[in-house]
This record gives C-alpha cells, structure tokens and sequence, in this order.
C-alpha cells in the first residue's frame, strides 16, 4: 500500500492515493489542482523513505473538492461573583482534498504497472436437504395424588438495633 505523510499549514496528514484528506482551509477555489512538496515519510510496499527534513524529489498532487466548517464549538468564559458571563462560538474552517497521485523518484511508470484480474471464487451449490437431529427421549415422572411436599423451612427476620450512629444487627443466642 502506497502512503506518504506530509506537513500542511504546520500539521501532518496521511495522503493515500484515490482517498480524500481534509486539511486546515486554502485559499483556492474547488476544481483546482494543488501540489505539497512537504513530504516528510513515503511507504512503499515494503520500502520505506524518512526525511531530514523532507524527502527530496516527493509530491502529492491533490484537487481541492469542497470547502467546508466543522461543527460549532462553544467558548463560555464564567467568573462567579463577578457578574461575567461571555458566549462565544466557532466554526474551524476547513478544505477537502482528493489525492490524486503520490510521486516520488523511483516511481514506476503507471503504464507498467501491471494489475491480475481479480478472481471470485465460486460458491457450491446450496444443500437442498436439511440435517437430522437426534431425537432425545424423555422420562415420564408420574405423581400422585397424595404426595406429601417437602417441607421448606421458614425464614425469620431481625429488626436492626440502633446503637450510637451506626446500625447492628443483633447477635443471635446459643441453643442449649
């Protein structure tokens, strides 16, 4: 996979070729075409390029596609007591960018490059019968009609003490 990271407008993004990046706004209008020679890092498949501090020879061709804001950001500055209450709002203006190429020396030619045709494998017929399951037998319980039930015993409950601030049970007696 190719990728490059280069510097706009003093931030770093991910450039990949066919995706879109959405960077700080320039002042160019939507159509146009805009080159960064800026590139700081270039992957290649397995070969990778770092700059000091750019790599030399390495563009990214963009075309600017909309200009856009980013949701509203509120900025409420309070101080108590004081009867200071400001509301303000902002809205970071930004450029989306389609990265049309990535160049650098070294670069193979486009015409080259050679891509397979992508093959799908088929899938096989769809099984018409279903499996059977394993039928599980079941016990008969028979009751009787005077059947006596097992006797549960019966649950006691004691009322909390109140002792100073904190609450205790109390401490239950000894069968002699």
């Amino acid at each position: 996979m190719l990728y490059a990271i280069f510097e706009s407008g003093g931030k770093q993004f991910k450039a990949v070729e066919g995706s879109f990046v959405e960077v700080d706004h320039l002042p160019t209008e939507e159509g146009k075409k805009v080159s960064f020679d800026k590139v700081l890092l270039l992957v290649n498949d397995k070969d990778i390029q770092v700059g000091t501090p750019f790599i030399k020879g390495a563009s990214i061709d963009t075309t600017v596609a909309t200009h856009f804001k980013a949701k509203k950001v509120i900025i409420f500055n309070y101080r108590p007591k004081k009867h200071y209450r400001v509301k303000t709002g902002h809205r970071q203006q930004y450029t989306r960018l389609m990265v049309n190429s990535i160049t650098f020396t070294g670069k193979p030619a486009k015409a080259a490059i050679e891509e397979k045709p992508v093959v799908k494998a088929e899938k096989p017929a769809a099984k018409t019968e279903k499996p059977v399951k394993p039928v599980e037998k079941k016990i008969a319980v028979t009751k009787t009609p005077n059947s006596p039930k097992p006797a549960t015993p019966k649950k006691t409950t004691t009322p909390a003490v109140k002792t100073g601030s904190k609450t205790t049970k109390p401490v239950k007696a000894e069968k002699k």
